[in-house]
C-alpha cells in the first residue's frame, strides 16, 4: 500500500483516462484506480463521460433508467441557463465504498453532443471541476473511445492524462495518434495538461511480442509506466459483479498491480 508520507500529500489531481481505441481497458483502469485511491483515504470522484456508461454500471451495478442522474443533466443545464447567470450543478452520487463518489453517465449524452458543440460549451466541465476543487482530492475522468466533444472537455479540464496501451500493433498506431492529439490540444487549449504516463494493460509476460513492443516504446522515449497490468479473468469477474478489484479480492495479483500503479503515480506527482 502507499506509505504514510505519500498518502498524506493533499493536493487536487485531475486525471483523464483517454484512448481513441476501444477495448484497451479505459473504464477498468479509471474505476480501479479511483477505487484504490478512495481505499487509500483520498476523497475521490469519478466522472463518467462515456454514453455507454460502463464506469457507471461498474461502480453501481445499475443499468438503464435505474442509473442516477449525472453529467447529462449538468450539460442540459448549460444549454438552458446561458443567460441566467446561475451556476450549473452536477448530481454527485455516493457509491457503496467509503470516499468514492460518482457523476454518472447515460445514453442521453449522445443526443446532447451536437447541441453542446453548436453552443461552444467545451469549457463547462473545466469550470465545474474548479468549483469542486475544494471537495475532492482526486478526480478521475473516464472518456469515450473517440476524440469528440466529451473527450475534448475532459482533456481541457484535466491536468494529467493516462493513456492505456494493450500491447498490439493497432494499439501502437493509436497511441502515436493520441500523443499527437494531446500535444495539439495542449498548445491550443490547456498548456498545463501533461501525459502522466502510458499504462500497459492486458500484459502477458510469456508473450515475447508484448515485451518487445514495450521495449520499443521505451527506446523511443515514450513515458511508459513501470507497473504493467496483467491479463486476468479476475477483471471479468470484477465487471460481472460490479465490484472493483480492491473490494472483490484485495490480495489478487491484478489488484496489487493497481495498488502499485497508483503508488507509482502518486510518488511521481
Amino acid at each position: 500500500m502507499i506509505d504514510d508520507f505519500f498518502s498524506r500529500v493533499i493536493c487536487l489531481m485531475r486525471r483523464a483516462v483517454f484512448n481513441q481505441k476501444g477495448g484497451v481497458g479505459k473504464s477498468s483502469i479509471a474505476c480501479n484506480l479511483a477505487a484504490v485511491s478512495a481505499a487509500e483515504g483520498y476523497r475521490t470522484l469519478l466522472i463518467d463521460l462515456d454514453a455507454q456508461a460502463n464506469s457507471t454500471h461498474y461502480l453501481t451495478g445499475l443499468t438503464g433508467d435505474d442509473m442516477p442522474v449525472g453529467i447529462a443533466d449538468f450539460f442540459k443545464q448549460t444549454l438552458s441557463s446561458s443567460s441566467s447567470g446561475k451556476k450549473n450543478r452536477a448530481e454527485i452520487s455516493e457509491t457503496r465504498y467509503d470516499n468514492l463518489f460518482l457523476i454518472a453517465a447515460s445514453a442521453e449524452l449522445s443526443d446532447l453532443q451536437p447541441k453542446l458543440e453548436s453552443k461552444f460549451k467545451i469549457n463547462k466541465l473545466r469550470r465545474l471541476l474548479v468549483e469542486l476543487s475544494g471537495d475532492y482530492e482526486r478526480i478521475y475522468i473516464d472518456t469515450p473511445p473517440a476524440l469528440n466533444f466529451y473527450s475534448y472537455s475532459a482533456l481541457i479540464a484535466a491536468d494529467r492524462v493516462l493513456i492505456p496501451f494493450d500491447c498490439d500493433s493497432f494499439s501502437r498506431q493509436a497511441l502515436y495518434n493520441v500523443i499527437a492529439q494531446v500535444a495539439e490540444l495542449q498548445a491550443d487549449h490547456n498548456e498545463s495538461l501533461t501525459v502522466e504516463g502510458i499504462v500497459v494493460n492486458q500484459f502477458v509476460s510469456r508473450a515475447s511480442l508484448h515485451q518487445s513492443l514495450i521495449d520499443e516504446l521505451i527506446a523511443e522515449g515514450l513515458p511508459v509506466l513501470s507497473t504493467y497490468l496483467n491479463s486476468s479473468v479476475k477483471m471479468r469477474e470484477s465487471h460481472e459483479a460490479s465490484v472493483p478489484l480492491i473490494h472483490l479480492d484485495a490480495r489478487h495479483k491484478l489488484t496489487l498491480q493497481f495498488v502499485a500503479l497508483l503508488t507509482e503515480l502518486e510518488r511521481a506527482a
